[in-house]
C-alpha cells in the first residue's frame, strides 16, 4: 500500500492525546463510612472491572477513528498489481481521441466521438490541478505537441471535430510516447478513445514503453452496417469526345444486411447522365456500370452517388478526365528515308497525334522531353549519344520503336541494342516467309480483332534480320515468321516499352507498312504507352502528380486551384528523368475538383476523395484485445470497457490503483459510532 500525501501520517501522533487523557484522568474520590463495608468492597471490586473494561474499549474506538481519518486524509492506495509505473511526483498525461470518420457511428449514448469526448474529460477531471495533458487526435496539429492545464485540456476536448485524417494506433502512440519521454516528469499515462478498426488499430504490432502506463478505451457502436462507393474505373484508358465510355464502379457493403433494392447516379459536369440498380448481400461487393457518350471536349468531372446512413462520407465518389489527349509521337527518319511516308500519312492526319518528324542527322534531343513515342526508321547506325538519350528516355516511360536498316551498321547497332538490352541482329535473311503467327495471349492485339481464325492474311516479308538468342525472358516476340523468327517483337527498360522489329518497312522487305496490321500495330503502341493518369486521389496525403515537362513550366511554376476557388495553393515541384513532379504535401483536405493551373492554362483535371480505410466498420471485440495484449504479456498496457456503468472509477483505478480513502472515511465513522454507543448504552 502506498499513500498520495504520505506526510499527513505524522498526524498519527494525535492517538498520543486520548492515550494520555486516559492514563492521567486524575479524578477525586469522596469517602463514604458504611458500618458494613465487606460487601461494599466486593461491589466496589466488581465496577472497577467493568469502568475499565469499558474506558479500554472507548480508548481503541477512539484510537481507530483517529488512525483511519489520518489515512483517509493521506489517501492510501492499493497499487496495480499489472502497473510497474511508480505513481509519485506530478503526471504526464497525453488523451487521443480518434476523430475518424468511422466515429460518427453511433450507439445508444450517442455519436461514439462525443462519447469519447465525455470519456476523456472523465479521465482529466480524476486528475489533479499540478498534472500536465496532452490532447491528440488524427490531425497531428502543432497544437497537440505542447502540454495543457486541466482547464484547458477541457476546453480542447470540446472543439474536437470529425477529421478526414486517418492513422494507424502505432503511429499514434508512439508519437505520444515520443512526447512524454521528453516532458521530463517520471509518471506517464497514455489513454486511447477509439472504435478500434481492424483496418487502423494495428495493436499487434504495437512496441508499448514500459515506463508508460497506457489505457485502451474502446467504443462499441450498435450497429456496423455501411455502403460505400470504393472505385471506379473506365474499361478503355482513352475518352475521346464522341465515343461511347463505359464507366464501371465498385459498391460494397460491409454489413449484416443485405440490400435488396439501390441505385447509384452517375453526374458529368453538374447533369445527371445515368443511373445503376444494384442489390447486395451482406458482407459482398458488386460491380456496376455506367454507359455514356462523352459530349465535352477537354476537362471532365464527374461523382457518383449512393445513399446511405449513419456512414456518409463515402456515399460519393469524384473523378475527373480529359477528353483532350494528345500522344507526342517523334519520328527520327534514315538517311535513304523520304519525310513523307507511311508514317506521316499515319500520324498527321490524326488529330489525337502531335508529330514531329526528324531526319538521322538533325535530331532534335529536347523533343525526347515531351515526346511519348521515339520511332527509330531505319537508320544506318545508332550513336553513343543517340542510345544515351534513349537511355534517359526510358526512365519517365514512353515507348521506343527501333526499325533497323536494309544497309544497317550491325556493329553499331549490336552494342546499342546490347545496353537496351535487346536481342542482337545476326545476319540479314533474303528468304521470302510470311507471317504466321500472331501473339493473343501478349494482350498487345487485344481490340484488334473481333474474332480470330487460322487462317489469317499477314504481311510478307522478303528480308530479315535474323536475332540472336537472348537470356532475357521478358522479350517475347508479339509477331512470328513461318520460320520461327520474331517478326516484331517486345522488351522492357527501365519504365519504358521497346519494340524491335527484324525486317526493315520498305517496299524491298515486306509489304508490312502498307498491310492492314500496320496501323493498329502502331495505335497500340502509341495507347499503350500513354501514362495512366489516376482519375482520383486520397485528401490529406502527399499526393504525387506527373506532367510533362513543358517548357517554362520550371520558370513559372503551376498551380493546383479548387474549381470553386476557394483554394489556390503552389505545390513542390521536382524534375526527375525529364519528368515534373507535384507533390501537394498534404495541404488537400477537402474533396472536390481540382485543376493543375499554368498561367490561366488548365493542364490536368484532378479529384479528390476521403481516403476508403475508415469505410470497413469491422473492429477488434474486448475479449480480441484483452487475448492480444495478454499474448503479448505487456504489463504496461490496460483495458477498460466504456459498457461499465462507472467509468471514472476505472480509470482512477487504473491510474493510481485501487484508492482506500473512502473505506478509512467509513471506518472513521464507525469507530466513532462505536464511542458514542459505549458512552450512552454501557452506564
Amino acid at each position: 500500500m502506498t499513500f498520495v500525501s504520505p506526510l499527513f501520517l505524522w498526524a498519527l501522533a494525535a492517538i498520543a492525546v486520548p492515550v494520555i487523557i486516559h492514563l492521567f484522568n486524575f479524578r477525586k474520590y469522596k469517602k463514604v463510612y458504611f458500618t458494613n463495608v465487606k460487601f461494599l468492597k466486593e461491589l466496589q471490586q466488581e465496577s472497577k472491572s467493568k469502568s475499565r473494561l469499558k474506558e479500554i474499549l472507548i480508548l481503541a474506538a477512539r484510537c481507530l477513528a483517529i488512525a483511519c481519518l489520518v489515512f483517509a486524509f493521506s489517501q492510501p492506495i492499493l497499487p496495480d498489481k499489472n502497473n510497474p509505473v511508480k505513481n509519485t511526483g506530478a503526471n504526464a498525461i497525453s488523451l487521443y481521441i480518434d476523430n475518424s470518420f468511422s466515429m460518427e457511428n453511433v450507439n445508444k449514448q450517442g455519436p461514439l466521438l462525443e462519447l469519447a469526448k465525455t470519456h476523456a474529460k472523465e479521465v482529466v477531471k480524476v486528475f489533479g490541478n499540478a498534472d500536465k495533458f496532452q490532447i491528440i487526435t488524427n490531425d497531428f496539429e502543432g497544437r497537440h505537441q505542447r502540454f495543457n492545464t486541466k482547464e484547458d485540456a477541457l476546453n480542447l476536448l470540446d472543439e474536437i471535430k470529425v477529421s478526414s485524417s486517418v492513422r494507424n494506433l502505432d503511429d499514434v502512440v508512439r508519437r505520444q510516447t515520443d512526447f512524454l519521454n521528453n516532458s521530463g516528469l517520471a509518471n506517464k499515462k497514455i489513454y486511447v478513445f477509439s472504435d478500434a478498426q481492424r483496418s487502423t488499430f494495428n495493436l499487434r504490432t504495437l512496441s508499448p514503453d514500459t515506463l508508460v502506463k497506457t489505457t485502451l478505451i474502446p467504443l462499441t457502436a450498435n450497429l456496423v452496417n455501411n455502403v460505400y462507393i470504393d472505385s471506379c474505373w473506365f474499361e478503355t484508358p482513352l475518352q475521346q469526345v464522341g465515343f461511347i465510355q463505359k464507366l464501371h464502379a465498385k459498391i460494397v457493403n460491409n454489413g449484416s444486411n443485405t440490400i435488396d433494392v439501390s441505385s447509384a447516379k452517375l453526374f458529368l459536369n453538374k447533369q445527371q447522365i445515368a443511373i445503376a440498380s444494384f442489390s447486395l448481400e451482406a458482407n459482398s461487393i458488386v460491380e456496376i456500370k455506367f454507359t455514356f457518350e462523352c459530349k465535352q471536349a477537354g476537362l471532365n468531372y464527374g461523382n457518383i452517388k449512393i445513399e446511405d446512413y449513419p456512414i456518409t462520407f463515402d456515399d460519393e465518389l469524384f473523378f475527373a478526365f480529359s477528353s483532350k489527349v494528345n500522344v507526342s509521337v517523334a519520328l527520327i527518319n534514315g538517311r535513304e528515308q523520304n519525310m513523307t511516308n507511311s508514317f506521316s500519312s499515319l500520324f498527321n492526319n490524326d488529330s489525337l497525334f502531335k508529330f514531329n518528324a526528324f531526319s538521322e542527322q538533325t535530331i532534335d534531343y529536347n523533343a525526347f522531353k515531351t515526346s511519348d513515342v521515339l520511332i527509330l526508321n531505319q537508320l544506318a547506325e545508332l550513336s553513343s549519344g543517340l542510345v544515351s538519350e534513349l537511355t534517359k528516355f526510358t526512365g519517365k516511360g514512353g515507348a521506343v520503336v527501333i526499325i533497323p536498316s536494309q544497309k544497317s551498321n550491325i556493329t553499331s547497332y549490336n552494342p546499342a541494342l546490347a545496353s537496351l538490352k535487346l536481342p542482337l541482329l545476326v545476319s540479314l535473311d533474303s528468304a521470302a516467309l510470311k507471317a504466321d503467327k500472331i501473339d493473343l495471349t501478349s494482350g498487345f492485339y487485344d481490340g484488334v480483332f473481333e474474332k480470330t481464325e487460322d487462317r489469317l492474311n499477314l504481311p510478307l516479308v522478303n528480308k530479315h534480320y535474323s536475332l540472336s538468342k537472348t537470356s532475357r525472358s521478358d522479350f517475347e516476340p508479339l509477331l512470328s515468321l513461318q520460320n520461327g523468327d520474331a517478326l516484331l517483337g517486345r522488351g522492357r527498360l527501365n519504365n519504358a516499352v521497346l519494340y524491335l522489329f527484324s525486317a526493315p518497312l520498305n517496299d524491298n522487305c515486306t509489304n508490312f507498312n502498307k498491310h492492314a496490321l500496320f496501323v493498329p500495330t502502331f495505335y497500340q503502341v502509341c495507347f499503350r504507352c500513354l501514362r495512366s493518369t489516376p482519375l482520383s486521389y486520397q485528401v490529406s496525403s502527399n499526393v504525387v502528380i506527373n506532367l510533362k515537362n513543358e517548357g517554362g513550366l520550371s520558370e513559372q511554376p503551376p498551380h493546383i486551384k479548387k474549381t470553386d476557388s476557394t483554394l489556390d495553393m503552389i505545390p513542390e515541384l521536382r524534375t526527375i528523368n525529364n519528368s515534373l513532379f507535384l507533390y501537394t504535401q498534404r495541404q488537400i483536405t477537402t474533396p472536390g475538383f481540382y485543376q493543375v493551373d499554368h498561367l490561366n492554362t488548365v493542364l490536368l483535371p484532378l479529384a479528390f476523395n476521403y481516403s476508403r480505410k475508415e469505410s470497413n466498420l469491422a473492429y477488434y471485440t474486448n475479449d480480441e484485445l484483452a487475448k492480444i495484449i495478454s499474448d503479448k504479456g505487456w504489463a504496461s498496457v490496460a483495458l477498460l470497457s466504456d459498457a461499465q456503468s462507472d467509468l471514472s472509477k476505472q480509470i482512477l483505478q487504473g491510474a493510481e490503483g485501487k484508492t482506500l480513502w473512502k473505506l478509512f472515511i467509513i471506518l472513521a465513522l464507525l469507530f466513532l459510532t462505536i464511542e458514542v454507543a459505549l458512552l450512552r448504552l454501557l452506564k
